[in-house]
C-alpha cells in the first residue's frame, strides 16, 4: 500500500457535491488513422492493455475507521476496463460546443472510490467522422504535471501500438490489511507529525511579516485575499460550464521571440486582457488589478523530512494580471513585471511548504467544514483569496496518436472551487496551444464570449508585432525613449 500525501488526501476532503474535484482532459481525435479501422470496442481492447502498464490507473482508495491518518492506494484486483471506459453520441451537429456541453454535466459528476479514479467516455457522432475522448481523474490521482505525464504514457508517435514496460506491468500497489494500515497511521499522526511541526513553525514564522513587507513596497506577490470581487467569486452550484479554444502556438512564440518575454508572460497577458474585456462587456471591471493564483510545479525540488511523497508536487503563486490597462502591448509589458515579481518572491519561499502544512490536513473535520461552508454560502462574506486559477502545462511538441488515433486537439479542464470560480488552463501539444475553461453557468451564462475575448487578445498582440515588422522595428522596445 502506498499512503496519500496531504495534499493528494486535501482534494479528497475538499470534495462536495458542488465542489467535485475532478481533472480532465478533452481530445478531438482523427480515428482514420487507427491501424485495422476504428471501433469502440477495439478502443476499449486497447486501453485495457495500454492500463496494464500504467499503475497509477490500476490503484484504488483503501481507508478504514481505525485509520486515523490519510487513506492509502491499493492495488484494484477486480478491475475491470468496461467500469471506465464508456460510449456515447453527440448531439448534431456534431461541433465542439456541443461536446463541451456534454462534458460540462460529466464534470460535476463525482467518481465512484469504490474503484480506480478515472473513467474515459468516447464520444462519437462529431462532424467530420471525428471522434473525441473525455478523459476525467480525481485531482487526488493526478496534479497538471502528472497529467502530461499520463497522456504521454498513453499517447505515441505514430498510431502503431507500443510495447509495455515489463517492470510497470509486474507493478503493484499491494493490498492493506486493517491492522497495519491502522498502527502505520497513528505512527504518523503521534509521533511523525507533531515532529513535523516543531521543525515547520520556525520556517513559517517569518513569512507573513515579510509578505507584508514586499506587500507595502509592491515589489512581490499580491497578498491573499486582496483580490476584487467579481462574478466568479460566488459560490457554487454542482453544476459546469466549459468553453474551449486554440491557438497557433507559432503565433504565441512570434509574439514572445519579439517582444522578448516568455510564453507564460504572454498567457498572463491574454488573460488580463480577456477578463477585461468580458467583464468590461458586462459593465463589471474593477478598478483594481485582478489576481490570478498560478499553480507552479515542485518537482524536482529538494524534499525533505516534512513531506510525504506524492502525486501532486505543486504549490501557488499569486499574481497580480493586467486588467488594468487598454494597450495590449503595455498589458505584455505589465504581465512580465507582474510575473518577474512573483516569481521572484516565490522563490524565497521554501517550494514544499504549502505540501508540509498539507500534511496535517484533518480528514472528516475538514471534509464537515468544507460542508458547512457551501451549504451556508460562506464564501460570498468574505474578500476574494483571488480571481481565477490560470496555469500553464507544457505537453510534448510533437505530433501525438492516442490509441492509433491522431490528436487533433487536447484542450486541459481543471476544477473549480467556492468562491474561486473560474479555471484557466492552457496546454500547449503539437503546433497548438489549447484553451480550457471552466466555470458555473450560475454564476455566468456565457462562458464561449470569454473564450472569443481570449482570441481577439492574441490576434491583437500579433498585429502589433506586425506593425512594428512594418515600420522597421525589430521589437516594441525600439519605441521607448
Amino acid at each position: 500500500m502506498d499512503r496519500l500525501s496531504g495534499l493528494d488526501a486535501s482534494f479528497l476532503y475538499l470534495e462536495t457535491p458542488s465542489q467535485v474535484m475532478n481533472v480532465a482532459i478533452i481530445m478531438e481525435v482523427d480515428p482514420s488513422t487507427i491501424p485495422g479501422g476504428y471501433s469502440f470496442d477495439g478502443l476499449r481492447a486497447e486501453m485495457n492493455r495500454r492500463v496494464t502498464g500504467l499503475p497509477v490507473m490500476r490503484r484504488k482508495l483503501a481507508d478504514s475507521l481505525t485509520n486515523i491518518d490519510h487513506p492509502v492506494w491499493v492495488e484494484d484486483d477486480d478491475f475491470n476496463i468496461e467500469r471506465h471506459v464508456n460510449r456515447m453520441a453527440v448531439p448534431s451537429p456534431g461541433r465542439i460546443q456541443e461536446v463541451a456541453q456534454m462534458c460540462s454535466h460529466l464534470l460535476g459528476q463525482e467518481l465512484d472510490r469504490k474503484k480506480p479514479l478515472w473513467d474515459m467516455w468516447v464520444m462519437e457522432g462529431l462532424e467530420g467522422g471525428r471522434i473525441a475522448l473525455f478523459i476525467r481523474m480525481h485531482h487526488a490521482t493526478v496534479d497538471g504535471a502528472t497529467v502530461a505525464d499520463i497522456l504521454a504514457d498513453l499517447a505515441t508517435t505514430s498510431p502503431d501500438a507500443p510495447d509495455l514496460d515489463p517492470e510497470l506491468v509486474a507493478a503493484n500497489s499491494g493490498s492493506a490489511v486493517r491492522g497495519e494500515l491502522a498502527l502505520h497511521g497513528a505512527a504518523n499522526f503521534l509521533i511523525r507529525r507533531p515532529i513535523a511541526a516543531l521543525k515547520l513553525i520556525p520556517k513559517t514564522v517569518p513569512v507573513p511579516f515579510e509578505w507584508l513587507k514586499r506587500v507595502r513596497s509592491g515589489d512581490g506577490m499580491p497578498a491573499p485575499f486582496e483580490a476584487p470581487r467579481t462574478r466568479f467569486n460566488a459560490p457554487l452550484s454542482p453544476r459546469r460550464s466549459i468553453s474551449l479554444s486554440q491557438f497557433p502556438l507559432a503565433d504565441v512564440k512570434k509574439v514572445k521571440d519579439h517582444f522578448g518575454v516568455k510564453v507564460n508572460d504572454v498567457v498572463l497577458a491574454m488573460c488580463g486582457g480577456a477578463l477585461r474585456q468580458y467583464l468590461i462587456d458586462h459593465d463589471e471591471l474593477p478598478d483594481a488589478p485582478l489576481v490570478g493564483l498560478v499553480p507552479v510545479s515542485v518537482r524536482g525540488a529538494d524534499e525533505h523530512d516534512l513531506v510525504e511523497i506524492g502525486t501532486n508536487k505543486v504549490t501557488g503563486m499569486f499574481t497580480r494580471l493586467p486588467s488594468t490597462v487598454d494597450d495590449p502591448v503595455d498589458r505584455l509589458r505589465l504581465a512580465q513585471m507582474y510575473a518577474g515579481q512573483a516569481k521572484q518572491h516565490h522563490k524565497d519561499i521554501d517550494a514544499n511548504m504549502l505540501r508540509a502544512y498539507a500534511e496535517f490536513a484533518p480528514g472528516n473535520t475538514l471534509g464537515a467544514l468544507m460542508r458547512i461552508y457551501a451549504d451556508r454560502r460562506l464564501s460570498a462574506l468574505h474578500p476574494p483569496v483571488f480571481t481565477a486559477i490560470v496555469s500553464n502545462v507544457a505537453g510534448p511538441p510533437i505530433d501525438m496518436y492516442f490509441l492509433g488515433a491522431k490528436v487533433e486537439s487536447c484542450y486541459p479542464i481543471a476544477p473549480i472551487f467556492h468562491g474561486l470560480g473560474l479555471n484557466i488552463t492552457v496546454f500547449s501539444a503539437g503546433d497548438k496551444l489549447n484553451l480550457g475553461i471552466v466555470t458555473c453557468p450560475d454564476i455566468t451564462s456565457d462562458v464561449w464570449h470569454l473564450a472569443e475575448c481570449f482570441q481577439g487578445q492574441l490576434e491583437a498582440l500579433v498585429a502589433a508585432v506586425d506593425a512594428d515588422v512594418a515600420a522597421g522595428r525589430t521589437s516594441a522596445a525600439d519605441t521607448v525613449d
